[in-house]
């Protein structure tokens, strides 16, 4: 079974049909921390622009059905005005990935960006080009460069987990964005000094020679594993251990890196659940590497006794 029809087979047989969108977005705006002063009206329309914008453009050249569009979060938490129209803020992206033969949606993406700055006048188009991610104003550029980066990396792990590298040509294009980001004193996140947790090093992961085996994982873990429960539990348990096998050697050759992280945010439920049903040396070896390679989560995993 394909998730995703070539865009020239869907043209000759659906004509018409061609315009269907890739993205089922709920963005919210939330801006309660902003000075009383400011019209919050402003924000309602911000988040009507840019919900207009994630889900009425056109991210890739395939045609996606209404029951394929990858289902995503977006919260625009606003802390700080900065003056001039300029506030700061944080961005939790969540995408999720439904799984075969089942109702089940895996959490695909889950992650808080926390260097958003941008410029929003009320009613100003929200604009991007990639081929000019900077605009004509890198405030008001910052905030859709943001936003595209991240639904190419949505994009990627998506296209990714279905099959092998099938994400690359997304992940390339987050890290075009990367490349010619909007550039002022006030944005921050795109630089490679900006931290070590960022969108600069979450591309370059993403693209880079060194994490090769990240994309084996990725694959393995939806199509060699999850999407084999309904079928074969033992199968689809293997299935995610070679996963972490994966993600492990990328461990050991790249320790501490951002992408270790990112993949494994708001999975150590399921994981969980994957694996209590195991046989116990089976259960043994995934809690002993899910403890090592996700840190943060490990004592969810002592569940796995």
């Amino acid at each position: 079974m394909l998730k995703r029809i070539p865009f020239l087979l869907i043209v000759l047989l659906l004509a018409g049909s061609a315009h269907a969108q890739e993205i089922q977005a709920r963005l919210t705006v939330m801006a309660s921390k902003v000075s009383s002063k400011v019209d919050k009206n402003i924000f309602n329309s911000l988040q009507t622009t840019l919900s207009n914008f994630i889900n009425g453009r056109k991210w890739t050249k395939d045609v996606f059905q209404p029951n394929e569009k990858i289902q995503c979060n977006f919260l625009l938490n606003i802390d700080q005005e900065l003056g001039n129209n300029m506030y700061k803020a944080k961005l939790t992206i969540q995408a999720a990935r439904p799984i075969y033969s089942s109702t089940y949606e895996s959490p695909i993406i889950n992650f808080m960006d926390d260097e958003v700055t941008f410029r929003w006048v009320e009613f100003q188009p929200v604009e991007f080009n990639e081929n000019r991610v900077q605009g004509n104003d890198p405030g008001a550029a910052n905030l859709p460069a943001v936003i595209a980066y991240y639904i190419n990396i949505i994009l990627g792990f998506d296209y990714g987990s279905f099959s092998l590298r099938g994400g690359d040509e997304y992940f390339k294009r987050a890290w075009n964005i990367v490349n010619n980001a909007p550039e002022s004193r006030e944005i921050a996140g795109w630089k490679s000094f900006d931290g070590l947790r960022n969108r600069y090093w979450l591309a370059e992961n993403l693209n880079s020679n060194r994490f090769a085996l990240i994309h084996d994982a990725l694959y393995s873990y939806y199509r060699s594993g999850m999407d084999l429960f309904y079928e074969n539990e033992d199968e689809a348990r293997s299935g995610i251990m070679n996963s972490l096998n994966f993600l492990n050697t990328v461990n050991s050759e790249n320790p501490n890196s951002m992408i270790m992280q990112f993949f494994f945010q708001g999975k150590s439920s399921e994981l969980v659940k994957v694996f209590s049903k195991a046989n116990p040396e089976l259960k043994n070896r995934a809690r002993d590497l899910l403890s090592k390679l996700d840190l943060s989560s490990s004592p969810a995993y002592k569940e796995l006794r």
